[in-house]
């Protein structure tokens, strides 16, 4: 669990932090937290998926592996794709929220805190460091981004156009592995909305998002391929 506290120019004078991508800096992951604003981008790297959050809603996940703990987009010290997602970028801090204004925390106990190693966070007299004020522009947009979000998959549920599917894959070792646990879009619901209902979400923006995660969909091949080149120890 998070350890996280707001950051401020005294207690955390010393305090840097490792940009370095890998596995001892919490970079193995199957998946991270994405929203519309972020799909033309990632979904040219990562199928884009929905998994129910257990508030009732459901949240948009770039998938990086087929399993826990599994990255099949990272190598060592090497993210392979030109685009990552903000809520991995963050790392390792969070927003808070007092009123309406947004407060930066860090996460005290993240192996990407250093006091020898990385980027300072504040200059010697005590201001931002520019590191820090691109961490707080990355975490505006993560939260603003989030809160479009709800608007965007409570449409989807909406007009019923989320389903669960199930992924059996047999790799090229022979094993059977299966992706189950997520939704996608029902291509067949959208197609038979009506033209009030197709310009209603294009007006709010989300049509086009509706179609960037269906053409995500087409990089499982891709994730496949890597999970083949991982076992047979090429990648």
């Amino acid at each position: 669990m998070p350890n996280p506290v707001l950051l401020n120019n005294i207690d955390h004078a010393a305090m840097r932090v490792i940009p370095t991508r890998g596995a001892a800096y919490g970079d193995n992951v199957m998946s991270a937290l994405t929203w519309p604003d972020e799909f033309r981008t990632l979904q040219a790297h990562y199928p884009i998926v929905f998994q129910q959050n257990g508030e009732g809603g459901y949240d948009a996940l770039a998938l990086f592996g087929f399993q826990p703990g599994e990255n099949l987009f990272l190598t060592g010290d090497t993210w392979d794709a030109a685009e990552i997602p903000l809520s991995i970028q963050r790392q390792p801090f969070l927003i808070g929220v007092d009123g309406e204004e947004l407060m930066v925390h860090v996460d005290l106990d993240s192996p990407r805190l250093s006091r020898e190693h990385g980027e300072p966070l504040f200059l010697p007299q005590g201001g931002n460091t520019a590191y820090t004020e691109r961490m707080a522009s990355t975490l505006r947009a993560v939260h603003l981004g989030l809160q479009g979000a709800r608007g965007f998959t409570a449409a989807l549920r909406e007009h019923n156009l989320l389903e669960s599917f199930v992924l059996d894959i047999t790799l090229d070792d022979g094993s059977d592995n299966r992706l189950a646990g997520f939704y996608t879009i029902h291509e067949e619901r959208l197609a038979a909305l009506d033209g009030a209902a197709l310009e209603r979400l294009h007006r709010a923006g989300h049509l086009q998002a509706i179609y960037m995660v269906l053409a995500s969909l087409s990089q499982f091949r891709a994730l496949i391929d890597r999970k083949n080149a991982r076992n047979a120890g090429t990648r």
